[in-house]
């Protein structure tokens, strides 16, 4: 924020100036805060590591919950400590939060009755196990603070940061986006390729009729979770070469660690880092050929396609499947119809058109 003096004005305002001048927030701070959020999320993926594998006991109080709720008191800190600072030089309360992080301020207030909340519930109905653990109301309401936290780089980028844009300036805002659907398909981990083998040889439940169709609603599911947030980001700047390949590399790193039980899925996870970095070089050659508009849409449907191409060929390379090649060569075609489909929502008008528009 900038001002200038005017002659006449008084100490007092020129020292308010100068503290404006020098208020906390910017870059670095986003590079700080980027950074714990990574840790605040790894401590969720540490904690989920720890039931998937039998580490927890029935009781709240845990090495992985003191980590993960560790990580949340340096975040919340470090958000308190920079509007602290900025309202003692100056500013008042609403504009002492840097700006972006206002609805971190929010999601910090939200985590905390959700952690109080979530060491009632346990008390009052013990701890979760398996797949309802992911749905506990307090466990959402944890997750729905979470998110709301570590997306402050990424909205104080969006309203500072141009359209074009190296490393420096989005790495918090790349590294934000990663924490965002890292912790969406965390919640939605029943529904991912790496850490839920849809279409293995060894999966029972994906046998039956019900299972097959649970597993493309999955995938198409997980396509819009892992593709659509990435959309918004590009519809908003021209992301630096492998911004998008690492996103998603971050995110299927983290799920491979969240249930790591057999040697294959490291190939699994290796050929969708690789299929996400083509689509993301895929996107930049299609953008100087074809502009922005359309090389998204083709983008939108070509990079599922790359990553479950690359999923079911490294399963059938390794565990086999029983889904009959009709079955999984439609689901690749499927998550890039969804895909295409989802790269239109962005575009539609904001109002409806009539004829003398």
């Amino acid at each position: 924020m900038r001002s200038t003096l005017r002659p006449g004005n008084s100490p007092a305002s020129e020292h308010k100036v100068r503290s404006v001048r020098i208020s906390i927030g910017g870059l670095q701070f986003d590079w700080l805060l980027a950074i714990l959020s990574g840790v605040f999320v790894g401590g969720l993926y540490l904690d989920g590591w720890a039931h998937n594998h039998g580490k927890v006991d029935q009781s709240f109080f845990t090495p992985w919950h003191g980590f993960f709720y560790g990580a949340f008191v340096a975040l919340a800190l470090a958000l308190i400590a920079g509007a602290y600072l900025n309202h003692a030089r100056g500013l008042n309360w609403r504009q002492a939060i840097p700006n972006g992080y206002q609805l971190s301020a929010v999601g910090i207030l939200i985590f905390a009755m959700g952690g109080i909340g979530d060491l009632v519930w346990h008390g009052l109905f013990g701890i979760e196990e398996d797949f309802e653990a992911l749905l506990s109301p307090t466990h959402l309401t944890l997750g729905l603070g979470l998110a709301l936290i570590v997306t402050g780089p990424l909205r104080a980028a969006w309203r500072r940061t141009s359209d074009a844009a190296g490393w420096r300036e989005l790495g918090p805002a790349l590294l934000s986006l990663a924490c965002l659907i890292s912790a969406l398909t965390f919640f939605m981990m029943f529904a991912h390729p790496i850490t839920s083998t849809l279409a293995g040889a060894s999966h029972r439940i994906f046998r039956t009729d019900a299972g097959q169709a649970a597993g493309v609603f999955g995938s198409i599911l997980m396509t819009a979770l892992l593709l659509g947030p990435v959309l918004v980001a590009i519809g908003r700047w021209r992301l630096p070469i492998g911004g998008i390949g690492a996103v998603w590399a971050v995110n299927t790193v983290a799920m491979t660690f969240l249930d790591y039980s057999h040697t294959y899925m490291l190939w699994m996870a290796g050929a969708m880092i690789l299929a996400g970095f083509v689509a993301d070089w895929l996107l930049a050659r299609l953008r100087l050929s074809m502009g922005r508009a359309g090389a998204v849409h083709i983008f939108a449907f070509a990079a599922p396609v790359l990553l479950y191409g690359a999923y079911f060929g490294v399963l059938m390379a390794t565990e086999g499947t029983r889904w009959s090649v009709h079955l999984w060569t439609g689901t690749i075609v499927l998550v890039g119809i969804g895909g295409w489909l989802l790269s239109f929502v962005r575009e539609l008008p904001s109002h409806p058109i009539s004829g003398n528009d």
